[in-house]
């Protein structure tokens, strides 16, 4: 004997919120112009440079700069992901995160890193060394204390993003 099956079919609220706000991309031209922007798009043209000055030396047979090359590259990445998401505003599309909260800790963390591997860096070159890399292990270090105050300019401003935040 045939059984009679009712299907029913029903849309969530979310997944018809979802669908409508990823239709338009939004894109924050603004974002550039403000000082934390100016200060990110800085982290990540100065960043660039060390872990390329770095690399291009044979900065594998001391660990000192494999621990300076992962802060850089892997602060590198991150700093475009953020610049990514600022400029396309898509932490308003996912209010869930604390943005302000995860903000000041990848700042933060970024100053305080970046901070001992500019001092890793600066210490580790010698003329003793090798010297054809010493041109450009010197740039990098100078280019790394130049990244860790932008990167302290940024914490400042997310500490003071966030602060408000707090006390609303």
């Amino acid at each position: 004997r045939p059984r009679s099956h009712t299907v029913t079919t029903t849309s969530s609220s979310f997944t018809a919120n979802l669908s409508a706000s990823s239709s338009t991309l939004a894109y924050d031209r603004e974002f550039l112009r403000t000082l934390p922007g100016l200060l990110m798009v800085t982290e990540i043209v100065l960043g660039l440079l060390v872990w390329t000055l770095i690399a291009g030396t044979e900065y594998f047979l001391y660990p000192a700069f494999g621990w300076v090359m992962f802060v850089a590259v892997f602060y590198w990445v991150l700093t475009v992901f953020f610049l990514i998401i600022y400029m396309t505003m898509t932490y308003t599309r996912i209010p869930q995160v604390p943005w302000t909260t995860v903000g000041l800790c990848f700042n933060g963390s970024a100053f305080v890193l970046y901070f001992i591997a500019a001092i890793v860096d600066a210490s580790s070159v010698t003329k003793e060394l090798d010297s054809h890399n010493y041109n450009s292990w010197a740039a990098s270090s100078f280019f790394a204390f130049v990244v860790t105050s932008c990167y302290a300019g940024n914490t400042y401003f997310s500490f003071v993003s966030w602060r408000s935040r707090t006390l609303q």
